[in-house]
């Protein structure tokens, strides 16, 4: 039957999730690591302070700015599973974009213009991600993994001059 679990991983119980990931001492290994390279981001975006506290789940400032002194100075502090969670969406955005785009302006200007796919509303992604929700960063994040993978998304500079191949063109070995 194609449901029903392997003999070896019927022997293991029910599929648990590695609670060990959410590990205080994990977290506070990835935390000023990945607060580092979200402010990287930040910059290269152009987030206001405000966007930047509406995209970690609109810590107070002071906790703000007391969490980017001590990741400047390499000092140990420790997000929750939220935080983190957010910051690794702003990651993979960020990666998404780099792979959609030749240069980092193009992936920005994406970013900033307004998009008409349904899930934008004919809105600016960045509004999405700023939202302050992280389903909103979450669903960014979808949208350009999805990209990746092939489904459609508007042409870009290099697409709208691609002329397809003809029938003669394409080899088979």
């Amino acid at each position: 039957m194609l449901n029903e679990p392997r003999p070896s991983e019927a022997a293991k119980g029910p599929l648990r999730l590695d609670n060990s990931r959410f590990a205080p001492a994990n977290r506070r290994r990835l935390s000023a690591p990945a607060l580092r390279t979200f402010l990287a981001i930040a910059d290269l975006w152009g987030l206001t302070e405000e966007q930047r506290l509406l995209v970690l789940g609109y810590p107070s400032r002071s906790t703000y700015h007391n969490w980017c002194k001590q990741a400047r100075e390499h000092g140990a502090f420790t997000f929750g599973v939220d935080v983190l969670t957010r910051i690794s969406a702003v990651l993979g955005i960020h990666q998404g974009l780099g792979i959609l785009f030749p240069t980092e302006q193009l992936g920005v200007e994406w970013l900033r213009k307004p998009h008409n796919a349904v899930v934008f509303g004919g809105r600016p992604p960045l509004d999405l991600v700023t939202s302050g929700s992280q389903d909103g960063l979450l669903t960014v994040r979808r949208f350009l993994d999805g990209a990746r993978g092939g489904l459609y998304m508007q042409p870009n500079i290099i697409d709208e001059a691609f002329a397809p191949y003809e029938d003669a063109e394409i080899v088979f070995r």
